[in-house]
């Protein structure tokens, strides 16, 4: 058994002999009691190998017969001194002294126990290498537990970041997106009050072209009535010479026989005034000296003028200021431009009494063209509102109920003002119109006329329709830079009036441009009717109408026959091939034609007729001058598309 644990060890160090750079030893193997004559050799090379045991038992037997020989044979080898210089560079003397130590083992009587040592040390070396191996496994574990942990809280904070990024992200295109609605917003407010500005100084513009042409047309008038008026004083003046020169021949005959008349006649009047002036003299000089030499008299002559003078002067102040404040209280307020409750009360009885007898004599024009609104042509549709807002208002002031307020807005000439006349009319109620440009130039006076107004219109025993035309001009935004604070107190008194729903007063307002007007004026508005431009039908109607009035029935004015009798007579216009195609064909051209500008043209076609030779109407005369009219219309829209596109 010692003998095969020698081979096995001696093959061990001969392979550690062939492998130098690879030795193995967990701790130093000693062989002091038996190295006697052996140098100190070095721990690496003198301690053992480590192969497992198993390999070395198995290997003991095969390796047996090799080793015996291969000692054998190393012990004749002669001995190298310098092992480095050989082909080969191995050094033997490590070898050398294991077998001899193996040797020594073997010849011992301990080899056995050394044997067992060595064994108990390769055991103790393993069981040290285990547990190193489970303290390794257990801080390795430990480590990816806590490479685990800090995976898990670098992914928790790299998620609160990604989070925080979000949300950072998510306010950024907030902010972004409000600052470029504000942007969006601005840039529109801009926009809308650039339209704003453009809109108004094209409307003062087109004010100013109306004014100048105006102006200049009543300059012509002015210049043409200077004419006649020089062509009228010539004819005076001819006429007064030719009668001047008839009255001189006529005195020339009897020139002798006047002038003896008149001398005596003078001399007889010349004689009688002389007498009367003595007389009158000698009276006021008597009387003169009676109150000079008298103090009483002149002192009762004096305070006699002085109090009439006094009287008369408080009589006249005193009528005046009596008629003022009766005028106030009960006159017609100065804002309202047309009624038919007339200026006082009880004017307003008998004007309600002629306007009631002219209806029956004309026998409703109106009614003649089967609208029932007098010269109102008006969209079926919107004729058939108004007449259920005619019908609903009637109602409510005989139920007693609150009136619904109304807003009319369209382009200018459309029929707004007629028709709330109308509307009033077909009502039953009173009828008041006011402009909304007179209210501007009152100044600090106009919140005092705005209540005036309302306390007039609550007298009206019938109810009123207050009917305010242009309203824009004075119910606009409050917040313009052009409102001066007069004219905001005024808006601000008329919202103060109509706040409650009232059972007296039916506010009516006309517009052109609604969009102008204040916010908390049209939450006053219960009822709001657009009139649009008439269409082909309406136009027919409208012509027809106005034909009648202006060409058939022209110089049809009823008067007195005391004035008839000093005034002439106009001709009769006569009318020659005008049929409804040709009038339908005149309504087809004006298209775009307000119910004004339709009026206008009729007027022009009068004029027209006026202008020739024998006062006829014919077909290629109204041709005519409707196509005139339509060219200045395009003209007109032509001009203001400049202008705007100008400005």
């Amino acid at each position: 058994m010692a003998g095969a644990c020698a081979v096995g060890l001696v093959s061990a160090l001969a392979s550690a002999a062939l492998a130098v750079d690879h030795a193995y030893a967990d701790a130093p193997f000693n062989f002091s009691p038996f190295s006697s004559s052996s140098p100190s050799t070095n721990p690496s090379e003198a301690s053992p190998p480590s192969p497992p045991a198993q390999e070395a038992t198995t290997s003991r037997d095969e390796s047996w017969s090799s080793s015996s020989s291969s000692s054998s044979s190393s012990s004749q080898r002669v001995r190298n001194d310098n092992p480095r210089t050989t082909a080969t560079g191995f050094d033997p003397e490590a070898l050398e002294r294991g077998v001899t130590a193996l040797r020594e083992i073997n010849s011992s009587p301990n080899a056995k126990k050394v044997f067992e040592v060595m064994k108990k040390q390769e055991e103790t070396r393993l069981a040290e290498l285990g547990a190193k191996k489970s303290e390794f496994q257990a801080l390795q574990a430990q480590h990816e537990t806590e490479r685990q942990r800090v995976m898990y809280e670098e992914q928790k904070k790299l998620v609160q970041q990604q989070a925080q990024t979000k949300a950072q992200m998510a306010r950024y295109e907030d902010e972004l997106a409000r600052k470029r609605m504000q942007a969006e917003n601005e840039s529109h407010r801009a926009r809308n009050q650039e339209l704003v500005k453009m809109q108004e100084e094209s409307a003062i513009r087109l004010e100013q072209a109306r004014h100048a042409t105006e102006e200049q047309i009543q300059a012509q008038r002015r210049q043409t009535e200077k004419e006649k008026a020089e062509i009228e004083r010539e004819t005076i003046r001819v006429k007064a010479m030719a009668e001047a020169e008839g009255r001189a021949h006529e005195a020339k005959l009897a020139e002798e026989v006047n002038k003896r008349m008149l001398v005596e006649r003078a001399n007889a009047e010349r004689e009688k005034w002389v007498a009367a002036i003595n007389t009158t003299f000698d009276h006021i000089g008597g009387g003169l000296r009676a109150i000079l030499t008298d103090q009483n008299k002149l002192v009762v002559a004096v305070g006699g003028a002085t109090a009439l003078a006094a009287g008369v002067y408080t009589t006249r102040e005193g009528a005046r200021v009596i008629w003022g404040y009766v005028d106030r209280i009960l006159g017609q307020p100065s804002l309202i431009r047309e009624s038919s409750r007339g200026k006082y009360p009880w004017s307003g009885v008998f004007s309600r009494g002629v306007s009631s007898l002219a209806q029956k004599s004309d026998k409703a024009p109106g009614a003649q063209n089967g609208n029932g609104f007098g010269d109102v042509i008006l969209n079926p549709s919107l004729q058939k509102r108004i007449k259920q807002l005619a019908s609903a208002t009637a109602n409510t002031k005989s139920h007693q109920a609150p009136f619904r307020n109304m807003l009319f807005y369209g382009p200018p000439g459309t029929g707004k003002t007629m028709a709330a006349r109308e509307l009033a009319r077909n009502s039953g109620l009173d009828y008041a119109l006011m402009t909304g440009g007179d209210v501007a130039p009152l100044g600090a006076q106009a919140v005092t006329k705005i209540h005036q107004l309302f306390d007039w219109a609550k007298k009206s025993q019938r109810g009123l329709l207050l009917f305010i035309d242009e309203a824009d001009a004075f119910l606009c935004e409050r917040n313009k830079k052009y409102m001066s604070e007069a004219q905001r107190s005024a808006l601000n008194a008329l919202l103060f009036r109509t706040g409650d729903q009232s059972k007296d007063i039916v506010l009516a307002l006309a517009t052109n441009r609604p969009g102008d007007l204040d916010s908390a004026v049209a939450d006053r508005i219960d009822e709001v009717l657009e009139f649009p431009l008439p269409g082909e039908d309406e136009r027919f109607k409208l012509l027809k109408l106005y034909l009648d009035k202006y060409i058939a029935k022209a110089g049809e004015k009823k008067s007195g026959w005391l004035t008839s009798l000093f005034r002439r007579q106009p001709q009769k216009i006569e009318i020659k091939g005008l049929s409804d195609d040709v009038i339908r064909e005149a309504a087809a051209k004006t298209d775009g034609f307000s119910g004004r500008e339709i009026a206008k043209l009729m007027a022009s076609v009068q004029a027209a007729v006026y202008g020739s030779k024998d006062c006829i109407l014919d077909s290629n005369l109204f041709r005519e001058v409707v196509d005139y009219k339509v060219a200045e219309h395009q003209q007109r829209k032509k001009l203001a598309g400049s202008e705007g596109n100008n400005n």
